[in-house]
């Protein structure tokens, strides 16, 4: 019997997901979500059970491992929003990183402590660019 991959769509509601982020982070997940929303022109739906995904897309490694992933996607929090980008971001477009705001990043996550100290208009231009290169990866 093979195990179901982590990474798929998990079918609970969306609103369980976005209470996870509580207080003023609350407000923050329902701007990121019509925001990503927004720039992907697709519905929201529940990866892995706590990730908010839109869109998505095949992907395969040169090990041959592969699986699908959304195209765009967040998981709200109560400390912090986890924004997962296309690999390498910071390094492909430092212009914007430079003007987001305050901001931790890793390879493929961009980590806000909360969305009033980003520049929203800048990272929608991240989930922009973010979303054409995965879809161009996928091709």
């Amino acid at each position: 019997m093979t195990q179901a991959p982590a990474m798929r769509p998990t079918g609970e509601p969306i609103d369980v997901v976005l209470d996870r982020a509580t207080g003023p982070r609350r407000a923050e997940a329902d701007e990121l979500l019509a925001l990503h929303a927004e720039v992907s022109g697709a519905d929201p739906v529940v990866w892995a059970g706590r990730i908010i995904g839109f869109g998505e897309h095949e992907y395969r490694y040169a090990s041959g491992h592969g699986g699908r992933a959304p195209l765009l996607a967040f998981a709200p929090g109560a400390a912090r929003h986890t924004v997962y980008l296309v690999d390498d971001f910071a390094d492909r477009w430092p212009d914007l990183m430079a003007r987001l705001g305050k901001h931790r990043a890793s390879k493929a996550c961009l980590y806000l402590t909360r969305l009033t100290d980003v520049d929203v208009g800048v990272l929608r231009q991240l989930l922009g660019r973010s979303r054409d290169a995965t879809a161009a990866s996928a091709r």
